[in-house]
Formats: structure tokens, C-alpha cells, sequence
């Protein structure tokens, strides 16, 4: 039996998964490792790359002592990851400052300063805008972007700028931790915004690193997602209590690789994918854009393949959300004030589990309840950070459990939305994976397959569909797994639900209100939260 290891890189912790793969890939187990994010007062976002490592070494090492599964029968590591960090390494590939997290936004005056003059449009001037968008289908529009973090270390840490060998993302530091090699995978590469993927082209782009002030040089080789970046030394084999010359592949993105893991890898299959955050992707052979909407084709793991990829910013951080603020009180007196996994007078095991239940039992359309999605603003259809969730429509008989059903219900709308726009351009599959925390639970499932009329797949392992993904990628490099077409045979099915046409027309009467509720309320918006 061949043994894989995929580190799942997050914000704040790691997740390291050991899997088999025989017929099928299996979970054996996990072991989770905490790391510190730094938050700045001028707005910047750090983590520090020691950090990261010795996580990566003390889940490993507990992975193989719990399972007691030999480093020599590991055949493989891979990595998901975090995306559009920066991590600027030196020739020993040791890391020159603290990385600045894809949440770092210091850059924001660097950008309005060579965004270009002009007019300007999202934020850079209109040259700089269209060459980007002609090389790129996509552009450097947020002082978030690693760009503009780069550009930032240039203009205000010349020092370090100076010693800079290679600008690096997450996974791609731990990659060169481990070999010695100075690569990124090609999704990473498409993150900076410097990567050129016309056809025949794929390479960084000289005009475009001119252009916004890049040295192509600290630009490391770009690999495919599936090859070897190379083999543990014997130094990050001590440390990790693996086998020097362990292969060690590319990995991917979050955004990339979820949809593999969900056993989604040909063309025209869509994933849902609900976590903090929540999105609708389809796998597309053509890069488009959908400028209005907010929606862009990413690079995926297959050559001249592509997610089309709409986002919402908080999908079940608003479900988190009802957890703190609505709910507590109420799940406090039914377990008198115990939590409820640890209550042994409950079926439920854990308090999503509880309001899965409570929601349960509340009619479809919550009795005329809606609630918008946007705790943090929105990002697509529409973006706009003044955007806010709301409750519409309550009267006296309005109770908490219609409002908490209401929450689930909105993020099922806003992904229909999204799902909608985005099929304007790439069809959407009628069978859908649904992965992510929120995949959890059944009522979730069953509500997002009523309101958007598409049969709804869940899988297993559907919280770790990232690391799933890494692994899937070792056993193609291994040769277990045949074919990246092959994939959907390997990804175990947990339960497919069917839309129930009962709800259809309480569900289209309150999609349609929820649609207008932004129109109606923009202009309100911006005068209360500008």
C-alpha cells in the first residue's frame, strides 16, 4: 500500500494528512499544528516562516508516531496552500523578513502611487489596466495583491530588497525548505499577476514586470502543479522524520486544489465550495473574464485548463456568525449552560449539529425571512465593502429559529447568484460537488440543491478536500492514479440530494426579493458605513 502526506497550509494552523490510495484515497488521520498571524498597526499582516516549518515538523512527526506508519513507506509529499503571500528568500533560500499574508494591506499608498495616471479604473490606470488584462485576463486591482506587497518592500526596506534571490508564495518557501529548489506552480505563478498565459506563451511576462517595477529575476522556474519540485534533503528529512530524498511535488492553491480533491478535474464540472468563505467554480478550457460581475478564469491544474471562479467573502463565517450572536443563549438554556459536545443528555454532537436540527424544522422560506450575506462586504456579483448583512421582513411572530434558517437560506441565494453570472459565460454542470464545513450538514445540502434546482453530490472527507486534492497529486506523479480524468473514480461519494420541487415556489418568490435587496439599499449603504 502506497502512504502520501499533504499539508493542508491555512491562515493561523496546518493541517497534515496521511492518505492511502488503493481504488480509492483514504483519510488515515490528521494532526493539526497552530501558527501566529501578525497584525500590524499600519495595516500590514505578517507570519513567520520558522513558524511554519516547525508546525510542519511537529504534525509529521506526530502523524507517524499515531499512526505508526514507517517514513519508508511514504511515497510522496504535497502541499495546499494559502495563496498570494510573499516570502522573499536569499540564495540559501532563508526567508529575509517576515512573509506578508495575502490579508496584508499595507501597500495601498504604494499602490495609488505607481498604479498609474490617468484615468483609472478599479484602481490602476487604464494602460496598466488593459495591457494587464490583454497578457493576463486578470490585474493587480487590490493593495493586497503580492505585487504590490513586493513593490512596497522596494520602496520602504531597500536593505532587503537588496538581497532578494527569489519572491516566493507559502507552499513554494516550504517547497524550497525542503529541496533546496526555487520553484512555484503555475496557479501561484498566475496569483502575481506577471504570469503571461496566452496561448503558446505561459512564461513570465518582460513588459509586465517593467511595466509595474519587477525585477524578473527574483521570478523563481514555474513547474506544473503535478511535477516534482525535487527530493527532501537530508537536513529537512531529520527535521520532518521522513526519508531524505522523499519526492516532494508542487502542490497547488486552496482555489485549486478543492475542486480536485471534491473529484472535480474535466471540463464543464462545477464545485461549491463553503468554508469561511464561499465559491462557485467550473472547470473551463477558455480563460474569460467577467469584469462586471467580478468573475475570472484562474489557472487550474491541467495545461490550458482554468476555474471560472466567483467568490463570496463570508459564507459560513455567517453561520459563525448566528453561532455567537443569535444562538447561544437559546443553546445554552437546552444544555443548561454545558456545551453541547460535551452534554450527555444529547443526541447532537456538536452545536452546528443542534441548529442543523432547530433549522430543520422551520418551513422552507423561513416564513418570509431574508437575510443578505455580507458581513465583510461583497465581492462578486457586486463589490462593494459598504455592503452589509440584513435581516428583511421580520414581523411580531418572527422568532430566532426563522432567522437563523434565514442565514443558511441567504448564502444558498448568493451562491445561486453567483452561480447564475458566472453561467452566462461557462455552463454550469447539473450535478454539483458541495464541499467545505458546510457540506456537513444535510439540511445545508438539501436547502442549496432546492434553491438552485442542481442534484448536489457531498463527499467524504469533505472538510479536507485540499489535502485530498494535494495527494491526488502524488498518486498521479506515482503512477497509482492513471489520469487527472480519472480522479472522480477515486474521491469517494458520501450522499447525493435531490432538488424537492415542494419548496420550488417559496424559494423563487424569496430569490427574487433577495436579488433586489442590494439595489434597494446601496445607495444606504454607503451613507451609514463610508
Amino acid at each position: 500500500m502506497q502512504y502520501i502526506i499533504a499539508y493542508d497550509i491555512g491562515t493561523t494552523g496546518v493541517k497534515t494528512c496521511l492518505f492511502s490510495i488503493e481504488k480509492d484515497i483514504k483519510q488515515i488521520a490528521g494532526s493539526y499544528g497552530t501558527y501566529n498571524l501578525y497584525i500590524l498597526e499600519n495595516g500590514g499582516a505578517e507570519q513567520d516562516a520558522d513558524e511554519w516549518w516547525n508546525a510542519l515538523a511537529q504534525t509529521t512527526k506526530s502523524l507517524l508516531k499515531k499512526t505508526g506508519i514507517s517514513s519508508k513507506d511514504i511515497a510522496g509529499l504535497s502541499f495546499c496552500s494559502q495563496m498570494q503571500g510573499l516570502v522573499l528568500v536569499d540564495e540559501n533560500g532563508t526567508a529575509l523578513r517576515r512573509p506578508m499574508s495575502y490579508m496584508d494591506q499595507r501597500a495601498d499608498a504604494v499602490m495609488k502611487k505607481y498604479g498609474g495616471s490617468g484615468i483609472k479604473v478599479a484602481g490602476l490606470g487604464l494602460y496598466k489596466l488593459l495591457k494587464s488584462l490583454a497578457i493576463t485576463t486578470a490585474a493587480p486591482t487590490s493593495p493586497k495583491d503580492p505585487l504590490w506587497k513586493y513593490r512596497w518592500v522596494k520602496e520602504n526596506e531597500p536593505e532587503v530588497y537588496s538581497k532578494i534571490y527569489k519572491w516566493l508564495d507559502v507552499k513554494e518557501y516550504l517547497i524550497c525548505r525542503a529541496t533546496n529548489q526555487f520553484v512555484m506552480t503555475k496557479d501561484s505563478a498566475y496569483a502575481t499577476f506577471l504570469y503571461d498565459t496566452r496561448k503558446g506563451k505561459w512564461c513570465w511576462n518582460k513588459s509586465l514586470c517593467k511595466l509595474f517595477g519587477v525585477d524578473i529575476n527574483h521570478l523563481p522556474e514555474v513547474i506544473d502543479c503535478t511535477s516534482i519540485a525535487g527530493s527532501l534533503t537530508e537536513k529537512a528529512a531529520l527535521e520532518l522524520g521522513l526519508e531524505k530524498g522523499t519526492p516532494v511535488f508542487g502542490g497547488g492553491g486552496d482555489a485549486t486544489l478543492i475542486g480536485i480533491g471534491a473529484g472535480c478535474s474535466k471540463v464543464g464540472e462545477t464545485h461549491i465550495y463553503s468554508g469561511t468563505s464561499g465559491w462557485v467554480s467550473t472547470i473551463t478550457d477558455k480563460q474569460v473574464v467577467d469584469v462586471i460581475s467580478m468573475i475570472a478564469a484562474t489557472v487550474g491544474v491541467k495545461h490550458n485548463n482554468f476555474n471560472y471562479f466567483a467568490e463570496m467573502e463570508t459564507a459560513g463565517k455567517c453561520f459563525e456568525w448566528v453561532k455567537q450572536h443569535l444562538a447561544m443563549d437559546e443553546i445554552g438554556v437546552y444544555l443548561q449552560k454545558q456545551d453541547v459536545a460535551e452534554s450527555k443528555e444529547t443526541e447532537y454532537k456538536s452545536l452546528y449539529d443542534y441548529l442543523s436540527y432547530t433549522v430543520s424544522q422551520i418551513p422552507a422560506g423561513s416564513n418570509g425571512v431574508i437575510f443578505t450575506p455580507w458581513l465583510h462586504g461583497n465581492r462578486c456579483p457586486f463589490e462593494d465593502a459598504n455592503a452589509a448583512g440584513m435581516f428583511f421582513n421580520i414581523k411580531l411572530e418572527t422568532g430566532k429559529t426563522e432567522m437563523i434558517r434565514s442565514v443558511l437560506e441567504g448564502i444558498c441565494f448568493h451562491l445561486r447568484w453567483m452561480m447564475e453570472c458566472a453561467s452566462k459565460k461557462v455552463p454550469v454542470s447539473q450535478e454539483i460537488r458541495f464541499v467545505g464545513g458546510g457540506a456537513l450538514s444535510e439540511v445545508t445540502c438539501q436547502m442549496i440543491a432546492d434553491i438552485t434546482g442542481h442534484k448536489i453530490v457531498t463527499v467524504e472527507d469533505s472538510q479536507d478536500v485540499g489535502a485530498v486534492g494535494a495527494a491526488i497529486l502524488v498518486g498521479l506523479g506515482i503512477g497509482i492514479i492513471p489520469s487527472l480524468d480519472s480522479i472522480s473514480s477515486f474521491v469517494r461519494i458520501k450522499t447525493v440530494y435531490e432538488p424537492n420541487p415542494e419548496n420550488k415556489a417559496v424559494y423563487e418568490r424569496n430569490y427574487a426579493v433577495f436579488k433586489k435587496l442590494y439595489k434597494s439599499n446601496k445607495k444606504l449603504f454607503k451613507e451609514i458605513n463610508k
